[in-house]
């Protein structure tokens, strides 16, 4: 368990050792997205590469020091590269994120989350519908079978999600964050609800990917649930302080991978939290 002084060290100690590695976390991620997914390891101080062959993502879930696998814009060889891309991270015992977008909404999305299940991911990064559909199909506690995902929009409260999100944790043995107005971060055993952030982020395609991106870069660095918090604090700071200064979408997304390169270790680590203990 950690308490915040703890917290505080242990991200101070993750950011801080990020930047001076420069660790490489690779990406299977959104076609949409991918640019600013990149930007986004990037400027937190992480390496990125972005593959989709099958070959290329086993290369990567061995070579790399983390794995984020968004299952977004399929194409059909994604049928073949993530299932051994996910095989080859869990063998290897790599830390891999999964981004179960738009969940629900044909049957090899469908088939791809169901084997995923075997592997364990080590962060599954979210909207609150998704989480919830994705305890649903895996059968766990806080899950419903109906996905209520609207495209890759969420139509639940992040604290709808929370009882999904605390179960799928448990059994992943990892972490879990629920992204919305105000991000909810659990791994089974604390829960931690992370604050800032700006409306921008709705206006602008793949802030949610490239948090899950981002996420995956810190846990290179720290425990699952410290890396979700991250990546969470981090987007949540970078995005308050860049629609200060932001006219719009465009601005904001300029000025928020700005603020993100910018932000130091500790301005991260003090981004107003709260964590409570569960049973």
């Amino acid at each position: 368990m950690y308490t915040k002084q703890s917290l505080r060290q242990e991200m101070i100690r993750a950011v801080q050792q990020v930047k001076q590695i420069n660790p490489l976390a690779g990406s299977i991620t959104n076609s949409v997205t991918i640019n600013l997914v990149a930007n986004a390891q990037l400027a937190a101080g992480g390496s990125a590469a972005m593959v989709y062959l099958p070959d290329e993502g086993e290369f990567l879930a061995g070579a790399g020091q983390a794995t984020y696998i968004n299952v977004g814009t399929l194409l059909p060889v994604y049928a073949e590269t993530l299932p051994l891309t996910a095989k080859t991270l869990h063998e290897n015992k790599k830390p891999w994120v999964l981004d179960p977008v738009a969940i629900g909404i044909g049957s090899l999305r469908t088939e791809l989350l169901l084997t995923f299940k075997h592997y364990k991911p080590t962060i599954i990064r979210g909207n609150a519908s998704e989480i919830i559909a994705l305890a649903g199909l895996w059968a766990l506690s806080g899950g419903t079978e109906v996905s209520r995902v609207r495209g890759v929009d969420s139509t639940d409260e992040v604290l709808a999600a929370q009882e999904a999100a605390i179960h799928l944790a448990r059994f992943s043995g990892g972490a879990v964050a629920v992204s919305g107005e105000t991000d909810l971060i659990t791994d089974g055993k604390q829960v931690i609800t992370s604050f800032g952030g700006s409306h921008f982020f709705e206006k602008i395609t793949g802030a949610g990917c490239a948090l899950a991106g981002v996420m995956a870069v810190y846990a290179t660095a720290a425990t699952p649930l410290v890396a979700a918090l991250l990546g969470s604090a981090a987007f949540n700071l970078a995005g308050k302080r860049a629609e200060a200064k932001s006219n719009g979408p465009g601005s904001f997304q300029t000025n928020f991978l700005d603020e993100l390169y910018l932000a130091s270790p500790e301005d991260i680590a003090d981004n107003p939290y709260e964590m409570e203990e569960i049973e």
